[in-house]
């Protein structure tokens, strides 16, 4: 099978996208830091996704990060201080991510998350706007956001009762404890649990049997979910906006950020 890697000059090379024969990766590639996504990460997603969309030959797109201990690990924390600060910073910081994860969950064309690994926060929303999550039985899951007190989105809390439904959503988000890959599973996180020897081999079979399919009929019937999965007019989407602008502005997230950087408990007051 050929690789070719495209866009090297076009996007950070925290990011790689490549077309492995019918299928295109995009590989988050900052191992160093358990592939924790920075602002450059997110702006970088809609191009890849963007460009591997033109391409008729491509089929299918796996999703994955690089080196054998993290999917992603959530955001770049180190950024939290400029970017994640200040309603107007948090407002530009959540548009981009925004604007990167529903790039990917709308995306025309079939998304397989290849995790091994942490998978936690902002990495387990990634996972979850693909359409199929294979899993090596190593890996790891949680949604730590009320251990930092930081807003969490109405889209990301959509895509996780999608997956999950609501019980187990909230069994998930409110404890903030962190899963195995078995564990995952029975919860509905996951679509495969494979040993980590196995895991290149289980998604070449998922890809396989993707790309032999008829893209057109894969595109309407994944769009037609996509509409039932959507959020309803009823919703008030200006008021889940302020619910998570009040958790960035509150003392909480910033005992939240101290503590994380100090390695130690928080103590949250709920101000």
């Amino acid at each position: 099978m050929s690789t070719e890697r495209i866009l090297r000059d076009r996007i950070t090379d925290n990011i790689i996208v490549e077309k492995r024969g019918g299928a295109g990766w995009i590989t988050f590639n900052d191992a160093g830091r358990h592939n924790a996504v920075s602002v450059a990460m997110w702006e970088a997603i809609p191009v890849a996704l963007a460009a591997l969309n033109e391409d008729p030959a491509i089929r299918v797109v796996v999703v994955t990060g690089a080196g054998d201990r993290a999917f992603v690990s959530g955001a770049n924390i180190s950024q939290f201080d400029n970017m994640r600060s200040g309603e107007q910073a948090v407002l530009a910081y959540e548009k981009v991510a925004e604007a990167a994860q529903l790039a990917l969950y709308d995306y025309d064309k079939p998304t397989l998350a290849r995790i091994k690994g942490y998978c936690i926060g902002g990495g387990l929303n990634i996972a979850l706007c693909c359409d199929l999550r294979i899993a090596s039985d190593d890996s790891s899951f949680a949604i730590p956001a009320g251990k930092l007190g930081l807003g969490y989105r109405m889209t990301a809390i959509r895509n996780l009762v999608t997956a999950v439904g609501a019980a187990r959503a909230l069994e998930i988000f409110l404890t903030a404890k962190r899963f195995n890959a078995a564990e995952a599973a029975e919860r509905g996180l996951l679509h495969k649990v494979v040993p980590a020897d196995a895991l290149d081999a289980t998604v070449e079979d998922y890809v396989q049997a993707i790309s032999a399919n008829a893209p057109l009929t894969l595109k309407a019937g994944k769009k037609m979910i996509r509409q039932l999965q959507r959020i309803g007019p009823e919703v008030d989407m200006d008021a889940m906006t302020r619910l998570v602008l009040d958790c960035f502005e509150s003392n909480d997230y910033r005992e939240g950020r101290k503590a994380f950087a100090e390695k130690r408990p928080p103590v949250f007051t709920g101000t």
